[in-house]
Order: C-alpha cells, then sequence, then structure tokens
C-alpha cells in the first residue's frame, strides 16, 4: 500500500483489497502524511477478508509505548486480525520537525522503546525506566496475541539494536549484494550475545514493464518517491555506496525534490526494486532471498496500474503467494516515511 505523490490517498484501501483477493502473506501499513496508521489499518480490516496486517514502521520518536499498544490492540480487536508492529527512527524532519518531539540518541531510544513495549503487549503492567523511555501504571485490558516486533535499521548502531532486540529487521529500498552485507553484521551482532539473528523483510518498489519498456507515468512515479529518501540519514549513505553521493549531496543542500526526481537515473530504480517483465521480476525476489530475506514485500507502482491490480494479479501465481506465506512469503506494503 504505497504512499505514492501522485495518487488518491484512497487507493491504499483498493491495493489492500487487491493483495487480499490475491492471497498476498501480509499488508504492511505505515505512515506519512495521508492517514493515521492504526486508523488506516482498521479501515482494511472492515474492507477486506483475511490479510494480515503489519502495521508500521512507526516513528519510536513520536508515540509512545502506551500509545502504540493501545493501536495495536485497538486495530486487532476491532478487525479479527493478526496485527504486528514495525519501528523505525524516522528523521529529524519527521519527528521533531512534524511532531515536535525531541530527535536524539535514536538506537538508544529503540532499545527502550522495545523493552518497554514487550510486557505490554504482553498484558502486564507498564513499568519501565530508561534515559528516552519510561512508561509506568498503564495495563491493557486486551493483550496483543501476535507480539512480533520489527525494526526498520540500517546504520551500525541501529543494526546492533535490532539484531538484539527485534524478532525481524526491514530494509527499504536495497539492493540483494546490501541484503546479504546486513544479513551477515545481524548474525554476527546476534551471535555475539547469544540469540539467533532476526529475520530479515525487505521492500521494493516494483512495476511491470509492457512491450519492453516502463512508462513515462510509472517511471515518473517511481522516481519522484526515491528523490524523497535521498537525504535522510541511512538512507543517504546507502545510495551514496550505490555510486549516486551527487545526488545524495544535492538533496542534502536543499534541491526541491520535483528536480531531484528528474535527475534520478534508471539504473537506480533497477537496482533497488522489481522492475520489468514478469519473469525478470520472480527471478529478482529469488535473488533478495538468496541474499538472505525470509519476506519480499513489494510496494506496487500505480500510476498506470491502479491499486496495482495488474502487477499483484500477474505475480500472486508465480510466487505462490499465501501457500508459500510459511517460510518464503511476499506482501504487499505500504511503507510510509517512518523507517
Amino acid at each position: 500500500m504505497p504512499f505514492w505523490l501522485d495518487r488518491p490517498d484512497t487507493e491504499a484501501v483498493d491495493i489492500a483489497v487487491e493483495a487480499d483477493r490475491h492471497g498476498f502473506a501480509a499488508l504492511w501499513i505505515g505512515e506519512m502524511a495521508t492517514f493515521d496508521a492504526f486508523a488506516l489499518a482498521t479501515a482494511v480490516g472492515a474492507a477486506t477478508e483475511t490479510i494480515p496486517l503489519r502495521i508500521g514502521p512507526l516513528a519510536a520518536g513520536v508515540r509512545g509505548p502506551v500509545a502504540v499498544a493501545l493501536g495495536l490492540s485497538s486495530v486487532a480487536t476491532l478487525t479479527g486480525r493478526p496485527v504486528s508492529l514495525a519501528l523505525g527512527a524516522s528523521s529529524p524532519a519527521i519527528v521533531t520537525g512534524w511532531h515536535d518531539r525531541p530527535w536524539g540518541a535514536p538506537a538508544t531510544r529503540m532499545r527502550e522503546f522495545v523493552r518497554a513495549l514487550r510486557p505490554i503487549l504482553a498484558g502486564q503492567r507498564a513499568d519501565f525506566d530508561g534515559t528516552q523511555v519510561r512508561a509506568h501504571g498503564f495495563r491493557l485490558r486486551r493483550e496483543v496475541p501476535d507480539r512480533e516486533i520489527t525494526v526498520a535499521a540500517f546504520g551500525p548502531a541501529m543494526l546492533r539494536v535490532a539484531a538484539e532486540e527485534a524478532d525481524r529487521v526491514v530494509l527499504n529500498l536495497v539492493t540483494p549484494e546490501q541484503v546479504a552485507g546486513v544479513a551477515a553484521r545481524l548474525a554476527e551482532h546476534a551471535g555475539a550475545v547469544g540469540r539467533p539473528a532476526p529475520r530479515l523483510a525487505v521492500w521494493v518498489p516494483a512495476a511491470l514493464e509492457l512491450d519492453g519498456e516502463l512508462d513515462a507515468a510509472t517511471l515518473r512515479q517511481l522516481a519522484g518517491q526515491l528523490a524523497v529518501y535521498l537525504a535522510p540519514p541511512g538512507y543517504g549513505e546507502m545510495f551514496t555506496e550505490l555510486g549516486h553521493g551527487e545526488l545524495v549531496a544535492r538533496a542534502r543542500a536543499g534541491v526541491p525534490r520535483a528536480e531531484l526526481a528528474g535527475q534520478v537515473p534508471a539504473e537506480l530504480l533497477a537496482s533497488v526494486g522489481l522492475v520489468g517483465p514478469a519473469p525478470r521480476i520472480v527471478d529478482r525476489i529469488a535473488a533478495y532471498h538468496r541474499a538472505g530475506a525470509d519476506h519480499v514485500g513489494i510496494v506496487p507502482a500505480t500510476a498506470t496500474d491502479p491499486a496495482g491490480a495488474r502487477l499483484l494479479a500477474t505475480l500472486a501465481p508465480l510466487v505462490g503467494a499465501r501457500e508459500a506465506a510459511s517460510d518464503r512469503p511476499l506482501a504487499a506494503t505500504e511503507p510510509g516515511a517512518s523507517r
């Protein structure tokens, strides 16, 4: 369920319906500038039949553990669906600029947030004191059955926290080679504290080529969204690693997003996405799995494919959709910006 800037906000629910109808394994619901994630997840639960919901990544610096626990419990109770959570650091622009919350020590805050939240989701009374996170006295009326916590991580400090605290790690806009590197670092960090490495999910934008090429509207859509991520911490370093440091520098210097979008090269889109005919997309999904991803979330382009209906209908039988969900799931995704 992507937040494309050039599409109607309510298309999110239409994408959810298509993903559910075609048997995808999970629906990730993020949060950016349209809907509150918990409200949208409840609406999706009312509009669909069975698809499990994964909410986030939500910015750990915006809500506290009690607010997040209330949201998850509300969605799980009102929809009757399995509902799990993803958390991310987000960025100073969102945490401080949008929400008037302090930005600082994001890795420490993430560790404390997860430790404070787990007992609350299990129905225990909140009792946590950290340097960044504190919660006392609150107790959920209904515990959350699915208490898996995913952490979005890029940098060394957040990867260490994720390896030591999370059940799953999620990466966005990455190549298979970068996935392999992260998987190795997670295994090393987790092994050092005597726990199994968390599972690894990736999100990648996806678009079907027709007649051997992408249409101009889809290219603009993909480039426009990628341009949003050129400047934020973690993402900029990742794109620099791929050889696009000059583009990142321009983004961080304040060049307007629309201008940056026109400078995003097609090879960058292809390196961090699922772009091409269906067989090429399926091969690319397999490459992410070989690199260490247990879960590939697709972000369907909808510029000329409303609700991603053609893409989802084409891919579902090729990847097995929900029938393969036990160990190699494919999911439709709404990442949002809080990663």
